[in-house]
């Protein structure tokens, strides 16, 4: 720029400026060559010709005639010997000292005889030593040659940690080609740098020094998660063939580049060859997954920001010219009797922040050897300032002398890294050091886990505020800065009357970045953690603590209870009863955009579903709770139905939803099968209702989850533009978002109900990993069995009766859209789990989960075996609601159950053979015909029992005599009567659903059944039953898979954005499946 500039320095001047970035990288270019140049000449001639230099072009600069005076066309050259020097540097090896001196020399040449114009030669000769050049010999051949001498230039340099950041920082300034529309390439980093900056043009409040800001601590409750993945977990393939480090490396490829350059490594397999490096990769894998290291070296962020503020509060001029980092290596040059700053640094960072990860089994794992307690020991000696609290569990001697029986005693422990020791080398003695061990007068986990476990830890940290953080949560640099800010909200009234007692934050959702399920998942909690909470704080006051990462008034709630509620089942839920807590007592919850914490979710349809069950039955025992009874009664009139619509509210409105189209469909049902829809026919004014038919009709757009999607599309067109909100909310449509919330409607509506109906809410681990993986059909149908798939086959029945003796509304378009609608409802309900399943249409995983499916639903139950295993284990353990159930809830299971008795009474009237009669003797005769049916099943499964082992043949003849008169019936049925297939297809519609009606409630009353001896009898009905679903499910599935295109639609449907970001999905998926292969055949 400086070349083609025309000797005009106006020109040049304006070019710069008119480029801000620009204008300050030159500025710090030539502030960081004079910094280094000086710093790395030291002798005295050298000195006085480089101050001299400088000193010129600083004095036409000011007087803005470098260009001018200044020959700019050799400026190339000296950039080119520049750059040379600034590789010499990062080397910094010693057999470099004489090309350093060589550069030098050119520099200079290029300086004093291409660019000065005007006549140095008289200092220059004078310094110079009357010297010609140096080509081909030694710069330490003259005695007078410059820099050549001993000791001229400080090369090799000391290494310290600010100089490396000074050389690279300006190298790569230098060198660096890429348009700044390409800087930084990684998504990521663009994202953080792009929310920073746009955060720091909110309102916030203006930030203390250090010494005089809030203190706070950070609390994170971990059970027995994955802390740091060992080398086994990284390398070890799942059943897909997929390792962790494999699925890492195709997800995060521009990482893993950087990862190998940092390391200088070409290869995985040079990495593998040290042993430091290995820890290196351990480290690098997890803090891309959801452990406990990468939550804990978010949080020391925090630490590492308040060092840094400290040290700008309280640094002189000439520390600040040193930088932050020089302060650190600087320690040992200090007096002993002086404090230096680092330490005043450290000492006001601790001060002011106090980290406690409350690892309730690490006593435990101490004990066991257990690997998770050696990288716990590891992360407490990495960031010193960590503190672990644990219950203890020690067996002591009993105080009484009568009783000789150990007593088990527990202390509430805190522990720190302890200090190693001068004369100990070796790292495994340095063990953790105990700061406080208090006894508790028994054990601490009596509720819920995670609240007793932050309850019985809370009474270790320290100051005015307390953020409640979770270990699948992440913290970055950058929003650490801003922590000092956020707790002066504590100071402000924001309501005019009352201070913050919870200071909410909005979370960043780092784990959709893959698959569509995780990216719908990830745009619907962002929505909820930024728009939603945004309203529910103000102007709504209905926000309360929704999990983490709130900022708690420490003092207040303290005094109040505590931050979390631990009793058993009803607060399944926990944090959000700290928000009713808090607001019950006339605190006041408010929320804030300018900060946030990242945070991960569930990636997979069955984790998610568990997290989403885990909620329903949350909301569905704050539905029968004191808290919302006391809030209801509390709240004025808009409050009260904000807070409502806000929390159990959505989830009863939901249940409610469902509840319609069942009473809609049932509805229709008996109009249908009465005859009175064919009476409403001839009725003119029912028939043009042109109002009725729009009000049926406008239903269906809240079945189609359409309204679920408003809050995404409304927030990513605040922060990202209306027009990529249009393009996304389209392309989510595309990817069947409707069908993954329309099926999670059925999660919520089924959870929330059953909690409601019976009780019995438990705590669901949805588990934290993250690799893409296939679920087995017997997985898929064990989870959505009840809460899915039987519901959907129901409603199937429904819309079948209704599609076969229907007749009203069927050119209008409401009947169209009620029906459409429906049985999409039903479509997504029976099919979305294998639509959402990773190949789940492929071929060999079809074949491999049939031979499971079959092996699951044929092994017998017992004690002891898993319901993974067994399908009779897992038969019992669905009924175990039914057991805790009370009187109200049996009667409300068997009343609900007679529904099922409809199709029967109303179907069989409506067969060839018996429409044109309407006896009682018929509906008798089907009832014959259904015990009939149940002693057939029973006398094969008595024989099965006696006959099978011994007497095969006869038993054989049995289930052929069986089989003929069956046949014989049907054929006389159709040949007299004329029965035809409609009749044979209705009489299936009718008696099925009247078993299952009688199986529901045989499973109700089971200690009378059990009494009566036909226990066995319903258990292989019911298995009968479950085989027959899941053919109905299993048979289109692999219909489907015989065509290798479904499956690859659905995995360009699954992961569009991965393909979208140029990812090898298909390597992830099929893993290193020739491999596999090859195994196999060996």
């Amino acid at each position: 720029m400086a070349k083609d500039s025309n000797g005009k320095d106006r020109e040049l001047q304006k070019r710069i400026d008119n480029d801000n970035y620009m204008a300050c990288a030159v500025r710090e270019c030539y502030a960081s060559f004079k910094n280094i140049i000086k710093f790395l000449v030291q002798g005295k001639r050298e000195k006085q010709v480089i101050d001299y230099i400088f000193g010129e072009v600083d004095q036409h600069i000011e007087k803005h005639d470098l260009v001018r005076e200044f020959k700019m066309s050799a400026l190339p050259s000296l950039y080119d010997y520049f750059v040379k020097l600034m590789k010499c540097l990062l080397d910094n090896k010693k057999e470099d000292s004489n090309q350093v001196v060589f550069l030098f020399q050119d520099m200079l040449e290029v300086v004093t005889r291409d660019i000065m114009m005007e006549d140095h030669s008289s200092l220059l000769e004078s310094i110079h030593g009357g010297s010609a050049g140096h080509e081909g010999r030694d710069p330490l051949d003259h005695p007078y040659q410059l820099f050549a001498s001993s000791g001229a230039i400080n090369f090799p340099v000391e290494v310290t940690e600010a100089w490396t950041e000074k050389i690279k920082r300006l190298y790569l300034l230098l060198t660096t080609k890429e348009s700044a529309m390409d800087v930084p390439s990684n998504l990521e980093a663009r994202r953080r740098i792009s929310f920073f900056s746009n955060s720091l043009f909110m309102d916030m409040p203006y930030a203390p020094k250090v010494r005089n800001m809030l203190s706070f601590s950070v609390l994170t409750p971990y059970y027995n998660e994955e802390v740091l993945f060992s080398l086994r977990d990284l390398e070890v393939p799942n059943e897909d063939g997929v390792s962790i480090l494999f699925y890492l490396q195709k997800i995060f490829p521009d990482e893993w580049n950087n990862f190998l350059e940092r390391v200088k490594c070409s290869s995985e397999e040079e990495l593998k060859e040290s042993d430091e490096l290995e820890e290196e990769l351990r480290l690098w894998a997890s803090y891309r997954g959801q452990s406990l290291t990468r939550t804990v070296r978010g949080m020391m962020y925090y630490r590492k920001a308040l060092e840094l503020q400290a040290f700008l509060d309280m640094a002189k001029d000439e520390d600040l010219m040193e930088g932050y980092k020089a302060i650190e290596s600087n320690v040992e040059d200090h007096s002993k009797g002086e404090r230096s700053l680092w330490a005043q640094c450290q000492a006001v960072a601790d001060m002011k922040f106090t980290y406690v990860v409350s690892c309730q089994q690490y006593g435990i794992n101490k004990r066991s050897g257990d690997p998770r307690a050696q990288d716990i020991l590891r992360l407490m000696t990495t960031y010193p300032s960590l503190r672990v609290a644990y219950i203890d569990e020690v067996e002591k001697p009993s105080s009484e002398k009568s009783n000789k029986i150990n007593e088990k005693v527990y202390f509430s422990c805190l522990v720190k890294a302890a200090l190693p020791k001068s004369d100990n080398s070796d790292p495994v003695q340095n063990l953790d050091q105990e700061i406080y061990r208090i006894r508790l007068p028994g054990p601490a986990i009596l509720g819920e886990g995670k609240p007793e476990n932050q309850n019985h830890a809370i009474i270790f940290t320290r100051g005015e505020g307390l953020q409640t953080i979770d270990m699948n949560q992440d913290n970055y640099m950058e929003e650490a800065l801003k922590m000092r800010n956020l707790l002066q909200e504590f100071l402000k009234k924001h309501d005019g009357v009352r201070y913050p007692t919870i200071l909410g934050l909005r979370e960043h959702i780092f784990t959709g970045s893959v698959s569509s399920l995780a990216w719908f998942m990830s745009n619907q909690e962002t929505s909820f953690v930024t728009i939603g909470q945004r309203l529910l704080a103000n102007p709504l006051k209905v926000r309360f603590h929704y999990g983490h990462p709130d900022v708690f008034d420490r003092l207040f709630h303290l005094t109040r209870g505590g931050v979390s509620k631990a009793s058993k089942v009803i607060n399944l839920s926990e944090d959000i009863f700290a928000g009713f807590n808090s607001t019950l007592r006339e605190g006041n919850v408010t929320h804030h955009e300018y900060i946030q914490v990242g945070k991960g979710r569930d990636v997979g349809l069955n984790q998610i579903s568990m997290f989403e069950a885990k909620i329903a039955n949350g909301n569905g025992e704050q539905t029968v709770s004191r808290d919302i009874y006391r809030l209801g009664h509390r709240f004025d009139f808009f409050r009260m139905l904000s807070a409502y619509f806000t929390t159990v509210g959505f989830y009863f409105s939901t249940l409610i939803t469902v509840l319609i189209v069942y009473a809609f469909l049932y509805g229709r049902l008996y109009l249908v099968l009465s005859g009175l829809e064919e009476e409403m026919i001839t009725e003119r004014a029912i028939r043009d209702n042109k109002p009725l038919q729009v009000a049926l009709a406008s239903q269906s757009f809240v079945q189609i989850g359409f309204l679920m999607a408003l809050p995404m599309l409304m927030e990513i067109g605040l922060e990202r533009g209306f027009r990529t909100a249009l393009s996304e909310f389209i392309l989510m449509q595309l990817q069947l978002a409707p069908v993954f919330f329309t099926f999670s409607l059925g999660t919520k509506t089924h959870y929330y109900g059953r909690t409601l109906l019976h009780g019995g809410a438990k705590y669901r681990a949805t588990g934290r990993g993250f690799v893409v993986f296939h679920a087995k059909f017997a997985d898929n149908y064990r989870l959505y069995s009840r809460s899915h798939f039987v519901k959907g086959l129901e409603l199937m029945v429904l819309l079948l009766v209704y599609q076969i003796f229907g007749q009203t509304y069927r050119s209008a378009v409401a009947y169209v859209l009620i029906t459409i609608s429906m049985w999409f409802m039903v479509g997504t309900w029976l099919f979305a789990p294998f639509l959402f399943n990773p190949s789940g249409f492929e071929w060999q995983k079809i074949v491999d989960d049939w031979t499971d499916w079959n092996k699951w639903i044929s092994n017998r139950g017992g004690i002891g075996v898993p319901p993974e295993k067994s399908w009779e284990s897992w038969w019992e353990e669905e009924q175990e609601h039914l057991r805790h159930s009370g009187t109200r809830g049996i009667v409300a299971e068997i009343f609900l159950s007679l529904r099922f008795f409809i199709y029967q009474y109303g179907l069989v009237y409506h067969l060839n053979i018996t429409k044109h009669t309407r006896s009682f003797l018929v509906y008798g005769v089907s009832w014959l015909v259904i015990f009939l049916i149940l002693f057939v099943m029973k006398t094969v499964s008595v024989g099965r029992r006696r006959f099978s082992a011994k007497f095969q043949l006869v038993f054989r003849l049995i289930k052929g005599m069986i089989f003929l008169t069956f046949v014989s019936i049907l054929v006389t049925l159709i040949a007299l009567p004329h029965m035809t297939l409609q009749d044979i297809i209705v009489c299936i519609l009718a008696f099925m659903p009247t078993g299952w009606g009688l199986l529901l409630i045989a499973q109700a009353c089971k200690p009378a059944v059990q009494k009566a001896g036909f226990w066995g009898s319903v258990r292989t009905l019911a298995r009968g039953y479950e085989i027959i679903i899941g053919l109905l499910l299993f048979t289109p599935v692999a219909f489907l898979a015989w065509f290798p295109f479904v499956s690859e639609f659905q995995t360009r449907m699954l992961f569009n954005q991965a393909f979208s970001r140029g990812l090898q999905i298909s390597r992830i998926l099929g893993g290193q499946r020739k491999d596999r292969a090859a195994r196999n055949k060996d």
